[in-house]
């Protein structure tokens, strides 16, 4: 399997890299939101599950963040209706966990071990051979 760039249309690469920037842009907007919001249980406990539900959906930066995910999720219906399900999906999948971990770090301040980067150093190797 590798990338290849098709007379007409967007390369698989292209496809990859839009499902992993809108997943990594959604996952990062929905995870600062609910930072922001709090904890549900808490929010529940004194308002009720409408209260809670209310609380999420009234999160700009969540309905934000949900958009993106879509995106992402229609991005890899065009990916694979175009490109081979064997490139698409474990390729998609592992990229969005290096950014996340990078976005992570650099949008969310979170504190991402060595551990976490060795991982996401053999998740792009897994990736190069899979493009070979």
């Amino acid at each position: 399997m590798s990338f290849h760039l098709p007379e007409h249309g967007i390369s698989d690469a292209a496809m990859i890299a839009a499902i992993v920037i809108f997943a990594t842009v959604g996952d990062i907007l929905i995870a600062a939101a609910m930072r922001g919001i709090g904890d549900l249980d808490d929010i529940r406990a004194c308002s009720g599950l409408g209260g809670a539900i209310g609380a999420v959906l009234g999160s700009g930066r969540f309905l934000f963040g949900v958009f993106f995910m879509a995106l992402s999720f229609f991005s890899l219906l065009f990916a694979l209706s175009h490109a081979d399900l064997s490139l698409v999906a474990p390729a998609s999948a592992s990229l969005t966990f290096v950014t996340n971990a990078v976005a992570a770090k650099v949008f969310l301040k979170e504190n991402v071990d060595r551990r976490r980067w060795v991982a996401a150093l053999f998740v792009c190797a897994g990736v190069a051979l899979m493009a070979l």
